[in-house]
């Protein structure tokens, strides 16, 4: 039981975590044999590219890799292609093989690459573009988050004479690539981590006339995650260790430029948030990270 009002607080709080920042492993875009772009036919394939992206945005994958993947979709008709076509790989999952993808005909062949990374929520098509993207590249609105749905019920309780306690009751409904327990567990995890930033106040150790840590220090140790950067961007910076906003500003424009999967348009995006943050002023957009 908990104490009185409890059951909402957290109820409420593990609902939005639950939702929105756990994550998960989605396509984000996919190339086929053949086709330049999503508004096209597939010779001898029931189904045009759209409703084939409809259907692969309900695959769902479990990811054990960090890094993107690509995955490889080959099969000759006459068949019912389902996402158990895919073929095998150590780093992806496919949780959900009997997904219907579309029907070949007997002289129909599809080959298909799908590009998986890892993210939270759900992030669109336009997010998913990359900077120099050879054509028929066709990026794809990508849902990351392992929970489908969440809700709370707080239900009163007795505890000795007590009868003003809280009950809470959470109901999860995943997508198989993770547990309701191991989801609940987790984003439980996480609340608990941001909690501990007031469990325990350095002692102050300024002395008299001496100025306090400065707004613009304080925004420094800002996280990374509150640029709210594309998934690629943000997964590039904490592959390579920078946390915050003060080691990113720390970076020469050519040392991120270097990192893998970091390209021109990643930086501009970088600078656009930085700007909109507050963390550098528009004019100094064109030489900051310059170094």
């Amino acid at each position: 039981p908990l104490d009185p009002g409890f059951g909402t607080t957290l109820g409420n709080t593990l609902r939005r975590v639950l939702l929105s920042s756990l994550w998960g492993a989605g396509v984000t875009s996919i190339q086929i044999d053949g086709v330049a772009h999503e508004f096209t036919a597939i010779p001898h394939v029931k189904e045009d590219v759209t409703e084939v992206i409809l259907n692969i945005k309900n695959l769902r994958l479990k990811s054990f890799t960090e890094d993107p993947v690509t995955l490889l979709l080959d099969v000759k008709g006459p068949a019912e292609v389902k996402a158990s076509h895919i073929q095998a790989s150590s780093d992806v999952e496919v949780v959900n093989p009997d997904l219907y993808i579309c029907t070949l005909a007997a002289k129909g062949h599809l080959r298909m690459e799908l590009n998986v990374e890892r993210g939270k929520g759900y992030v669109p098509a336009e997010r998913n573009k990359r900077e120099g993207q050879p054509i028929g590249v066709i990026p794809i609105d990508s849902i990351f988050s392992p929970v489908q749905k969440a809700n709370f019920i707080v239900e009163k309780t007795r505890v000795g004479q007590s009868t003003d306690y809280d009950r809470l009751i959470i109901e999860v409904w995943t997508d198989g690539t993770m547990s309701p327990e191991e989801a609940v567990s987790h984003s439980a995890e996480l609340f608990t981590k941001h909690l501990q930033l007031f469990v325990h106040f350095p002692e102050s150790i300024t002395k008299p006339g001496t100025p306090e840590k400065s707004e613009q220090s304080r925004l420094m140790d800002t996280p990374i995650e509150e640029l709210d950067l594309s998934v690629r961007a943000f997964n590039c910076l904490k592959a390579n260790e920078i946390q915050t906003v003060g080691q990113l500003l720390q970076k020469r424009e050519e040392e991120l430029l270097a990192l893998r999967n970091f390209g021109r348009k990643s930086l501009d995006e970088i600078k656009e948030k930085l700007v909109e943050k507050g963390f550098i002023k528009p004019e100094e957009m064109g030489t900051v990270l310059r170094g």
